[in-house]
């Protein structure tokens, strides 16, 4: 990888990203050291702040020397949304991305112009996305909702055209019959939903998590079938990297591969070198041994549903599930989100390098993690 694409990043709004990291971004950066050859830059674009289990990976790959070993140098950048994060990846201004399904599915709908991306990796195998309300809340499915409000992070999140398709199904219309609103991510939307200014949250199973965590018990709202298989964020690259320089994101997987499975086996060792590499998300706290509990099951939760199948079977890493990517469109088709059901699926979604993730010796990953202090 070349270094053209460091003279177009920043843009002043990714700069104001950056340099307010615990709010709004964070770059996590791992430096090559004593490499035969400059590492190769890679930098990947997110559309929601890391938290203590996702970032943990990002961690823990540098502190393991995962990426380092992959002849990588990797930092991330967090935009408000998949909106915002997928025109730098169409331009080719950041390496790899990672959004929800829905916007770049959308993208090929009669009479839009394509983004030129594929997703290379699936690293949300399943959805994570959730309705959420107050236990003691009188909703109880989707079809409660009307004349209620959803809050969602911003409205350029990728969550929302599947969250307007859910309400379809139930005769409800968004805008109409529901309110979707913004109320910010974490802590600001967790306020929203307990000062009662929403009445759902529409955030993914981790966040909804923290907040029982932190004594807010919770209600998810069921989802049809479909809805509950269909992947969430994966990792997407510009067509043409992936035709031209398919090693650097087979590297780039196996690496991050080798993470997942070092957090599966030492979930303690992901959560510090998440706080040792971005200390300020580490709230004050005068129970850390309680604190560290919590953070260590939301690191779990999500190996587990990582790395896992729902019957508990070691799943193909990265690999995507193209049949229910298929039947997820026909649903959103019926629902009125997309305008047409002809939609590429197996051109967006790429299995070419799934082989390549999981060539490294699993046990010696899982030593290395276990005997890491």
């Amino acid at each position: 990888m070349n270094n053209t694409h460091r003279n177009s990043l920043p843009s002043p709004i990714v700069r104001r990203l950056i340099v307010t990291a615990s709010t709004s971004a964070m770059i996590l950066t791992a430096l090559a050291t004593g490499a035969a050859h400059a590492a190769d830059e890679v930098t990947v674009a997110l559309a929601i702040p890391l938290t203590v289990d996702s970032g943990g990976v990002y961690a823990l790959g540098f502190e393991l020397g995962f990426f380092r070993e992959e002849n990588l140098q990797v930092k991330t950048i967090v935009f408000q949304g998949a909106g915002a994060l997928l025109p730098q990846v169409a331009t080719k201004k950041v390496t790899i991305g990672f959004p929800l399904p829905e916007p770049v599915l959308a993208s090929y709908e009669t009479g839009k112009t394509p983004l030129p991306v594929t997703y290379f990796y699936n690293a949300t195998p399943r959805n994570e996305i959730e309705l959420a309300v107050l236990a003691s809340s009188p909703i109880k499915t989707i079809a409660d909702l009307k004349g209620k409000k959803i809050g969602v992070g911003a409205m350029t999140w990728g969550t929302i055209p599947a969250t307007r398709a859910l309400l379809r199904e139930q005769g409800l219309t968004a805008g109409k019959d529901v309110d979707i609103v913004a109320v910010g991510v974490l802590g600001s939307g967790f306020l929203a939903l307990k000062e009662g200014r929403v009445d759902a949250l529409n955030f993914n199973s981790s966040w909804h998590a923290m907040l029982e965590l932190s004594g807010t018990p919770l209600r998810r709202l069921p989802y049809p079938q479909v809805f509950r298989d269909i992947n969430s964020n994966g990792f997407i690259a510009h067509q043409d990297t992936l035709r031209d320089q398919p090693d650097l994101l087979a590297r780039f997987g196996r690496a991050y591969t080798k993470a997942l499975v070092a957090c599966d086996a030492n979930p303690k060792l992901c959560v510090e070198a998440f706080w040792r590499l971005q200390p300020e998300v580490r709230a004050k706290t005068d129970n850390p041994e309680r604190q560290l509990a919590e953070a260590i099951t939301l690191s779990q939760k999500r190996m587990d549903a990582v790395l896992r199948n729902r019957n508990g079977t070691a799943r193909t890493y990265g690999q995507f599930d193209l049949a229910v990517i298929e039947q997820f469109v026909k649903a959103m088709y019926a629902a009125g989100e997309f305008n047409t059901d002809n939609i590429p699926v197996q051109k967006i979604f790429s299995n070419a390098l799934v082989p390549q993730f999981s060539q490294f010796d699993v046990a010696q990953v899982q030593a290395r993690a276990r005997a890491a202090q």
